[in-house]
């Protein structure tokens, strides 16, 4: 019965995900912009260029042949100048086949120009090879993860509106709230109800609220010198509220997932030995927290480096230093891996704890 349902749950899986990926081919009536296809692309110029840093670049001109695919243009086509450089940093060459959003003036001496690319078929290319992956290799968990991915970014994009709405006065108490929330969802969904999935919103909500409350002690003892709130870019709000919601999701994440692989070992020991003591299973969480805090420290880092890489490069080729650079570009991202790693360092001993004292059935106290 269940290779039955694993055939089947393939095979749906596949043909509506590439019934999706065509159907976005097709969809240019669905858009209030206008879509046009790419249909013949022909090189004008090619020329080297560089600037007072020796940066080298090419600038490139084509003309692009495009047919519109929808509105009161579906059907007429036109030819169109885009200027691009190699590097890619503002603007892209077109190729035949691309699906463009374009701008036809209403007075027709202005040219028309093409505003980007139509990227949904990508998009849902890969929406559909993630969904099919969590499907087929974890069936039903890896359904309630996809569950509460969407559920969670529901109640985000809900949560934006509320600040949007209040110009940010209870950001605080807003995002702190969804926090709670997502943490709960997440596990309910992932772990189902019971007391692994206590144990480990417990854990999860301590080792971040400490992380949190150690920061802010630090940043009230420093008078917050050398948080340069002023780098964000972009924001309408005050900075600051802004920078410690953003600590509070990302370490919510890192140690949610760190007290998850602690706790579901621990109470896999506890199934195969239900003798085992309670300082023997305090001492096992401590040891398996050790051996993963190190890699999940290191993926935080990873991922911080990742998501500074292109400004950090851009600052460096532009003429700053390393200390301006590291100041405007690298300071904040660099505050919150720390607390991230501090709440992944205490929800070690606080997992280890609450699942040594709470876990069902008798504990042997030998």
């Amino acid at each position: 019965m269940q290779q039955h349902w694993g055939l089947w749950l393939t095979l749906a899986v596949v043909l509506l995900g590439l019934i999706g990926v065509g159907l976005t081919r097709v969809n240019a009536g669905l858009y209030r912009q206008t879509v046009a296809q790419v249909t013949h692309v022909s090189a004008v110029s090619h020329t080297a260029t560089s600037d007072e840093f020796e940066n080298k670049d090419v600038n490139d001109v084509q003309m692009v042949t495009v047919r519109i695919l929808n509105h009161q243009h579906r059907g007429q086509t036109y030819q169109i100048k885009n200027n691009y450089t190699q590097s890619g940093a503002m603007d892209q060459a077109y190729h035949r086949g691309n699906q463009v959003f374009v701008r036809i003036p209403a007075d027709r001496h202005s040219t028309v120009t093409i505003q980007g690319l139509k990227r949904d078929t990508a998009l849902a290319f890969v929406a559909w090879l993630a969904i099919a992956l969590l499907l087929l290799i974890m069936r039903f968990n890896g359904l309630m993860a996809l569950l509460s991915v969407a559920l969670n970014a529901v109640l985000f994009y809900g949560a934006i509106q509320v600040d949007l709405a209040t110009n940010g006065g209870h950001v605080y108490t807003l995002f702190g709230v969804l926090a709670v929330i997502f943490a709960a969802l997440t596990l309910w969904l992932v772990l189902g109800w019971g007391r692994q999935m206590l144990v480990t919103f417990g854990a999860t909500l301590v080792g971040t609220g400490l992380a949190v409350i150690i920061s802010l002690t630090v940043f009230a003892v420093t008078h917050e010198r050398g948080v340069t709130y002023e780098s964000m870019q972009y924001v309408t709000q005050v900075p600051r509220p802004l920078f410690l919601v953003e600590t509070v999701l990302g370490s919510l994440g890192a140690v949610m997932d760190e007290s998850t692989d602690i706790v579901a070992s621990l109470f896999q020991l506890k199934t195969e030995r239900p003798d085992i003591a309670a300082n023997q299973v305090f001492k096992s969480g401590l040891q398996i927290g050790h051996s993963i805090m190190g890699p999940l420290i290191n993926v935080l880092f990873l991922i911080f480096m990742a998501d500074t890489f292109a400004m950090t490069l851009l600052y460096l080729r532009n003429g700053n230093n390393w200390g301006y650079t590291f100041t405007m570009n690298m300071s904040l991202g660099m505050v919150q891996s720390l607390i991230s790693g501090i709440g992944i360092v205490l929800a070690i001993p606080v997992a280890s704890w609450l699942a040594s004292r709470l876990m069902p059935g008798e504990v042997s106290t030998r």
